[in-house]
C-alpha cells in the first residue's frame, strides 16, 4: 500500500525530470500563472463579499451638495455592496477637518477651501489641529459649480463695497465664511458685521441666517450655492431680495487659483420683473467630491464608475422636493476638465477609472486571459517547432560532413594524398559550421569520430602502400645485385667488357634511384655489392 501511495509522486518526479528545458519552463510558467490567477480571483471575491462602509460629510441639509450626496448614496448602494452614510456638517471646513482626522472618508467641499488645505510646495494636506496622523486629501470628481451670491434688500446697496458698516447674515464657520472673508479682504472691507459672530450665536446656521434676512436684522445675505438655489429663490420671491454683482474674479484668482469668473444669468430667479435684471458678474468655485487617501483604491474606483455611468439614475434619485438640484447632476465631470487651478491631486481610484482605457491588461481585461494563454502556448509551440527544424537542419548538415568523411574512407586508394586533402577541407568546413552554430557540439563530436576513423584508414592505406613500394624497391635492388654477381661467374668475358656491363648496371640503378623506384637504402646496398664486384673483377683479371 505504501508503494502505491508514493508511486504517483515518484512518477511525477520522473516525468518532470525527463522533460527538456523548454518544456520545464512552460510547465513551471503555467503553474505560477494558474496560482496567481486563483489568488487574484479569491482576492476579488473576498473584496466583493466584504462590504466597505463610507461616511460622506455633505454640509448643510438644505445645500445642493447634501441633496446630491443622498442621491449618490442611493444609487451606489443599489449597484454595489458599498455602504454610504451621508452626514450633515457645518460646511466645508468642518467636513475637511473630519476627513483629515478619520471621522469621515469622503466629503463634498468647495474647491477654494479644499485647495487651501493643500501645502503648495509639497502638494500634501496641511496638518490638522487635532492630534494624531492626518489623512491626505484627494479629489474624486467635480460635482457642479457653486457661485458667490450676495442677496440684499436695501436699495442703497448696489455694490459689494457698499457693505461697509452693514450686517451680513452668514454663519461664522465653514467654506462660505472663508470665501466671504476672501472677497471682503480683496475689496478692503474690515468693518462688516457677521451675524454668526454675534454673541449667543454658537449654533448659527443657514436657516437662522435666512430668518435674520427675512426679519430685517441683517442687511444682506451671502451664499456659495448653485444658481437657482431654493433658499435664495424664496428670499427673492417673498422678501424682495436682489442680487448684487461681485466683479473682479480674474483679479482675485491671482491669490486664489480655484476662483473662476462667471455670471448669474439675467432672470435666473425671476423672469418678470427679472432678477437679476441683467447678467451679473460673480465668482464661481467647483464643488468637489473628495476622499481620504486611506480609502482603498478599488472602492473609490467603483464609486467613481457608478457616479459617471449612472448620472441619470442619480438625477432621478434626487428628492422631488428639490427639482432645482436635478439639472446639476449633468455637470459632474472629471476634475482634469475643470478650469479651477490648484485642486487637490486625484485619488488613485478615481484616476484608475478616468484612465480606464489605459488600465492594466491583466486587471481590466480578464476575459482575454484565456486568449493570451492560448497565444503564449501557440507561440511556445512554434518556438519549439522552429527549434526542432533548426536542430534537424543542423543535424542534416552534420550528417553530410560525416557521410563525406565515410565516403573518403571508402574511396579508391589510388590518390591517398588527395583524399587526405579533401578530408581536411571537410574538417575545416565542419569546424566553421560549429563556430557559426549551424551544427551542434554533439553533432561535431560525432563527425570528429568519423573524421578520425577516416584519417586512420587513410594512414593505414598509406602505410600499406609504402610497404609495397619498399618491397618492390628491395626486390628490384636484389635483381640488380644478382645481375652483377652473375657477371663474376662468366669467365669467358674480358675485363673491359665486364667492367662496362657493371657500370651499365650502376647507371641503370642510379636512374631508378632518381625516379624513386629504388630507395636510398637499397641503393647503398647495391653500391656495396657493386664495389665488391668491381674489386673482384680487377683482382681476377689483373
Amino acid at each position: 500500500m505504501a508503494a502505491l501511495k508514493t508511486s504517483p509522486k515518484l512518477s511525477f518526479t520522473r516525468f518532470f525530470q525527463q522533460l527538456d528545458p523548454l518544456s520545464k519552463f512552460v510547465f513551471i510558467s503555467l503553474g505560477l500563472f494558474s496560482t496567481g490567477l486563483l489568488t487574484f480571483s479569491l482576492w476579488r471575491l473576498a473584496g466583493r463579499l466584504t462590504a466597505p462602509e463610507i461616511i460622506l460629510a455633505a454640509g448643510d441639509t438644505e445645500g445642493e451638495s447634501y441633496i446630491i450626496s443622498q442621491a449618490i448614496e442611493k444609487v451606489v448602494e443599489s449597484r454595489s455592496n458599498i455602504k454610504i452614510t451621508v452626514r450633515e456638517t457645518g460646511g466645508t471646513s468642518q467636513s475637511l477637518e473630519m476627513l483629515k482626522i478619520g471621522q469621515v472618508q469622503m466629503a463634498a467641499a468647495q474647491a477654494d477651501v479644499a485647495s487651501e488645505e493643500m501645502d503648495v510646495s509639497t502638494r500634501k494636506t496641511k496638518p490638522s489641529k487635532s492630534e494624531g496622523k492626518n489623512a491626505g486629501l484627494r479629489t474624486v470628481a467635480v460635482l457642479y459649480q457653486d457661485l458667490f451670491q450676495l442677496v440684499v434688500r436695501d436699495p442703497s446697496i448696489k455694490e459689494f463695497t457698499q457693505l461697509r458698516g452693514k450686517i451680513v447674515a452668514l454663519p461664522a464657520q465653514g467654506g462660505q465664511y472663508k470665501s466671504f472673508q476672501k472677497i471682503a479682504k480683496h475689496y478692503g472691507l474690515t468693518d462688516i458685521t457677521i451675524t454668526g459672530n454675534l454673541k449667543g450665536q454658537q449654533d448659527y446656521n443657514d436657516t437662522k441666517a435666512e430668518k435674520d434676512f427675512e426679519s430685517g436684522r441683517a442687511n444682506a445675505l451671502f451664499r456659495v450655492r448653485a444658481v437657482g438655489n431654493r433658499g435664495i429663490a424664496t428670499l427673492v420671491e417673498n422678501y424682495d431680495g436682489r442680487l448684487v454683482a461681485i466683479p473682479q474674479a480674474e483679479a482675485m484668482k491671482i491669490k486664489h487659483p480655484a476662483f473662476e469668473s462667471t455670471t448669474i444669468p439675467q432672470g435666473a430667479y425671476r423672469g418678470n420683473p427679472a432678477v437679476p435684471d441683467k447678467d451679473l458678474p460673480t465668482v464661481a468655485v467647483s464643488r468637489l467630491l473628495v476622499a481620504s487617501d486611506t480609502v482603498d483604491k478599488s472602492v473609490i474606483r467603483e464609486i467613481t464608475g457608478i457616479i459617471f455611468e449612472n448620472r441619470q439614475a442619480i438625477a432621478d434619485a434626487v428628492s422631488q422636493e428639490h427639482p432645482e438640484v436635478k439639472p446639476l447632476i449633468a455637470n459632474i465631470k472629471d476634475p482634469r476638465e475643470s478650469k479651477s487651478a490648484g485642486l487637490p491631486p486625484l485619488h488613485p481610484g478615481a484616476l484608475a477609472f478616468y484612465e480606464r482605457n489605459q488600465r492594466s491588461f491583466v486587471q481590466e481585461n480578464a476575459d482575454y486571459l484565456a486568449l493570451i494563454l492560448t497565444v503564449i502556448l501557440l507561440a511556445l509551440s512554434w518556438i519549439r517547432q522552429v527549434k526542432s527544424w533548426m536542430e534537424s537542419s543542423r543535424k542534416n548538415e552534420a550528417d553530410e560532413y560525416i557521410q563525406s568523411a565515410i565516403n573518403l574512407m571508402k574511396a579508391s586508394a589510388g590518390n591517398l594524398e588527395n583524399n587526405q586533402k579533401q578530408l581536411d577541407e571537410i574538417f575545416k568546413k565542419a569546424a566553421d559550421a560549429l563556430i557559426d552554430e549551424r551544427i551542434s557540439q554533439e553533432s561535431f563530436r560525432t563527425f570528429n569520430e568519423a573524421y578520425k576513423t577516416s584519417r586512420e584508414a587513410i594512414e593505414r592505406e598509406r602505410e600499406f602502400n609504402q610497404e609495397q613500394i619498399e618491397q618492390k624497391q628491395r626486390e628490384l635492388s636484389a635483381s640488380y645485385i644478382k645481375a652483377i654477381v652473375e657477371l663474376l661467374r662468366n669467365s669467358n668475358v674480358s675485363k673491359d667488357i665486364l667492367q662496362q656491363k657493371v657500370d651499365t648496371i650502376l647507371k641503370e640503378v642510379a636512374e631508378k634511384l632518381v625516379i624513386e623506384e629504388i630507395s636510398q637504402e637499397s641503393f647503398r646496398t647495391f653500391i656495396e655489392a657493386y664495389k665488391t664486384t668491381r674489386d673482384a673483377i680487377v683482382g681476377r683479371l689483373g
